[in-house]
């Protein structure tokens, strides 16, 4: 059974949410880059700001504030933990 199912992805979250992030379902390059940013399993990603027109988001992990395109963050999974 695919246990991305089971929680929402990080594109999904509201500005000013808490996001407790469960799995990364990127592959290659990008995957480490973005494990070695800190999108690890069990970190939280606080959600920030859109841009104007509303692709990329940037986000807080770990003390660094990272942008990410919808396509990405459609791929990092978990569940909101806080607003």
């Amino acid at each position: 059974m695919d246990e991305t199912n089971n929680y929402q992805n990080l594109h999904q979250a509201v500005l000013g949410q808490r996001f407790l992030v469960k799995k990364v379902d990127i592959q290659g390059e990008l995957k480490r880059r973005l494990l070695d940013l800190g999108f690890v399993q069990d970190s939280v990603i606080e959600v920030l700001r859109a841009s104007p027109l509303g692709d990329p988001t940037s986000y807080r992990v770990a003390g660094t504030v990272i942008a990410l395109r919808k396509e990405e963050s459609q791929l990092i999974y978990g569940e909101v933990i806080s607003s």
